[in-house]
C-alpha cells in the first residue's frame, strides 16, 4: 500500500515535470512566431522608407532604391510560409501543453487518492487490537 502510494506520488512529479517541459516548448514556439512577425514588420517599415528625397536624383539612386525595395518585398513575402509552419508548430505545442496538464492534474488526483487510501489503511490497521502470535512469550509468561 505504502509502495503504491509513493509510486503515484512519483508519477505526479514526472508529470508536473513534463508539463513543465511542454509550457517551455510551447513558450519558444509562441516567441518564435512574434520573432517572424516582427521581421515581417520591420521589412515592411523598412520598405516604405525607401522614400525618393525632393529635388534632383540621379537614375543610379532611383535605380538602387528600387532593388532594395524589391528585395525587402521578395524577402517579406517569403517570410509567409515560414510564419505559417511556425503557426502549426505553436498550435502543436498547445495542444502537447494541454494534454501534458491533463495528464499531470489526473496523477496529482491519483496520488490524492492513493494517500488517502494510505492513511485509511493505517488508520484501520492501528485500530486492530495487537495479538500475540503463538509461541511468543512476555516477561512474567514464563
Amino acid at each position: 500500500m505504502k509502495a503504491m502510494a509513493e509510486r503515484r506520488a512519483r508519477v505526479a512529479r514526472i508529470r508536473g515535470a513534463q508539463h513543465l517541459l511542454a509550457a517551455a516548448e510551447q513558450s519558444n514556439a509562441d516567441a518564435k512566431v512574434a520573432q517572424l512577425e516582427m521581421s515581417v514588420t520591420r521589412l515592411a517599415e523598412l520598405r516604405d522608407s525607401l522614400t525618393v528625397p525632393v529635388g534632383a536624383t540621379s537614375g543610379a539612386a532611383l535605380q538602387n532604391r528600387g532593388e532594395l525595395a524589391n528585395r525587402l518585398d521578395k524577402a517579406r513575402h517569403s517570410m509567409g510560409d515560414a510564419i505559417a509552419s511556425a503557426k502549426v508548430l505553436a498550435s502543436q505545442r498547445a495542444a502537447e501543453r494541454l494534454e501534458a496538464r491533463q495528464k499531470q492534474e489526473g496523477a496529482e488526483k491519483l496520488d490524492a487518492r492513493a494517500g488517502q487510501a494510505l492513511a485509511a489503511w493505517l488508520e484501520q490497521r492501528s485500530a486492530v487490537p495487537f495479538r500475540r502470535r503463538p509461541g511468543h512469550f512476555e516477561k512474567g509468561d514464563y
